[in-house]
């Protein structure tokens, strides 16, 4: 068994695995450890249900390529559960995971799993004193265990959508709205990343309660001929990268650009750093690894982690201007829901082979993923898992393989490269 399966097996033991939002917990563990939380400087908060990872990886390099030290916080890691923590310069070591969940225990306080990962950020990032602190919420924000910094530098809104539904009372877009700005800081500076023009207007009537200084996304994301611009009133950068392709990648690119040309990071810099940037397991092409090595020349995979309607639509469009055949591997997660998710791909898959997540309990079954494959008339077959699928699929014909509908199953392909 790996350390980090190991980590993730100590914490279930320890912490409770069950999502229940109270921010009394996490207080009451921040109280008995001296209030590090305090002692975090700059903290920008990423909120929202799409596009957190990567509006908070590219603002991660702009402001290092500005000599910045940055720690961040990401939820869920891809491989390995030092990736959650990065402090500065490298990723938290298992030790120091450790060390950091036996000082957790010592406050007796019943946390859940979520809460406990986030104390060991906060506790390791206390410590590492980084010019800035980059944190990715949970599910929501109202309660959420990462909601707990008085005075963040900035809170940044990516795209809202119908996510999350399960966990509220309210099952409505309003509600969720509600819980992602109706508690943000009245003591910051908050950016609205690009939003539907219903879930826009909603998010402008609450913030006009709020006195903290707003920023709406005044930029635009042009494609000039065959290259894509940031434009602002008073920039206009160039974006070259061969690893951000889709056009909701580009667009939480261009509020990070918004963000860091706000904190005084140059737009040459900017355009200089932009070709560096990478998303794991978000519209990623395989370019090297074991995988990549075992599939036919004419053969491309693809590995992307988007699980929720909006993140199907933005895969689609993508993947449908390749002219060549496309083959599913599809797996998924509980509290999702397969049937809007895999309606976004009508017509697009040659097949797909449907499977569960090895070493993921919430994993749902192939057998409901199927039936919701035969209510959209989709070409599928039943497969134990990913090798067996790629065995089945690879062939020196030409074809695109996309495996999608979880980052847990993105992360175990991942692994395996």
């Amino acid at each position: 068994m790996s350390q980090s399966i190991d980590l993730y097996n100590q914490l279930a033991k320890n912490f409770s695995r069950k999502i229940n939002f109270d921010l009394k917990r996490i207080k009451h563990a921040l109280s008995k450890l001296g209030h590090p939380e305090n002692q975090l400087r700059n903290v920008i908060n990423i909120i929202g249900s799409d596009g957190k990872y990567s509006l908070l990886t590219s603002l991660k390099y702009f402001l290092q390529a500005n000599n910045y030290s940055v720690s961040t916080y990401i939820s869920p890691s891809i491989k390995d559960i030092r990736e959650r923590f990065f402090l500065g310069d490298k990723h938290l070591s298992y030790n120091d995971i450790k060390k950091s969940m036996r000082i957790i225990k010592n406050t007796d306080t019943k946390l859940t799993v979520f809460e406990a990962l986030t104390l060991i950020f906060i506790i390791n990032a206390a410590k590492s004193n980084s010019d800035f602190n980059l944190v990715e919420a949970g599910a929501l924000f109202a309660k959420d265990s990462t909601n707990v910094f008085s005075f963040p530098r900035a809170q940044a809104i990516v795209n809202i959508n119908k996510q999350h539904l399960n966990f509220l009372k309210k099952k409505t877009l309003d509600e969720i709205i509600n819980q992602k700005i109706g508690y943000l800081s009245k003591f910051t500076n908050i950016y609205i990343g690009k939003q539907k023009i219903k879930v826009l207007r909603k998010i402008k009537k609450i913030l006009n309660k709020n006195p903290s200084k707003h920023a709406y996304s005044s930029w635009k994301l042009k494609k000039i001929k065959k290259d894509y611009f940031y434009v602002d009133k008073f920039n206009k950068i160039k974006i070259r990268s061969n690893n951000i392709q889709s056009k909701g990648l580009l667009e939480n690119l261009c509020q990070a650009i918004q963000i860091a040309l706000d904190l005084n990071v140059n737009k040459n810099l900017i355009q200089k750093t932009i070709p560096k940037i990478k998303f794991e397991a978000r519209v990623q092409i395989l370019k090297e690894g074991k995988i990549k090595k075992r599939l036919y020349k004419n053969e491309r995979i693809l590995v992307d982690g988007c699980h929720s309607v909006i993140g199907a639509k933005n895969l689609y469009d993508f993947i449908k201007k390749f002219n060549i055949p496309i083959f599913g591997i599809w797996s998924m997660t509980k509290n999702k829901d397969p049937d809007e998710f895999i309606k976004q791909f009508n017509g697009i898959f040659e097949k797909i082979f449907i499977t569960t997540i090895k070493n993921e309990p919430a994993s749902l079954p192939a057998d409901i993923l199927i039936k919701s494959a035969i209510k959209n008339s989709l070409n599928y077959e039943k497969v134990k898992n990913f090798e067996e699928a790629l065995n089945k699929v690879s062939s020196k014909k030409r074809k695109l393989i996309v495996c999608f509908g979880s980052l847990y199953g993105a992360g175990e392909i991942l692994k395996k490269n």
